[in-house]
């Protein structure tokens, strides 16, 4: 009779812990998912201001069409991505073209004092700023997610329901290096 008890009480206690592990993974895949959606947010602000950018600086660097046209290029392809790591690959591309173009501006000094251009890239900046913070609160949720999945004993409950890794938010290694811009050719 006791060992029927204690019997029981084991297959409670495990469903108990199977219970926690299940609960902290589910809440930590939406801590994920919702920090993937402050992303997104960001990253949709971005792209609408983009457009105005770019007519702004047209009418200075007209020759420097190939950088614009990179700028939209990747900020299409940041809107059509239907995946989270399609759009972190499509936003680091267009981080890369944005620095080609802030340095293409630079060298236009009537486009530097243009009052509507200073107001958009002080708004790409703040816009920056806050997609940064998103970026850093999605993969510090990424990594809780990612850790619970992969130690013992949550990895067992993990792999038992189907949790799986999700991919960090990672900068694109070029974006680290100083853009190479040519006028004229």
């Amino acid at each position: 009779m006791a060992v029927s008890y204690l019997v029981i009480l084991i297959i409670v206690l495990v469903g108990i812990v199977m219970i926690y592990f299940y609960n902290r993974l589910v809440k930590q895949r939406i801590l994920v998912r919702e920090g993937w959606s402050g992303i997104g947010t960001f990253l949709q602000q971005r792209n609408d201001l983009i457009p105005n950018l770019v007519e702004t600086v047209k009418g200075y660097a007209l020759h420097e069409s190939s950088t614009l046209t990179d700028v939209i290029k990747w900020r299409n392809q940041l809107q059509a991505g239907t995946s989270p790591a399609q759009q972190m690959e499509a936003s680091n591309q267009l981080n890369a073209a944005l620095s080609k173009f802030f340095a293409l501006a630079e060298a236009y000094p009537e486009l530097k004092a243009n009052q509507n251009f200073l107001q958009l890239q002080q708004d790409l900046k703040e816009i920056e700023t806050n997609l940064n913070q998103s970026r850093r609160y999605y993969n510090a949720t990424v990594r809780n997610l990612n850790s619970s999945v992969e130690v013992f004993p949550s990895n067992i409950v993990a792999s038992l329901f189907g949790f799986k890794a999700e991919p960090f938010f990672e900068e694109n290694p070029e974006s680290r290096e100083v853009p190479k811009v040519k006028f004229g050719s």
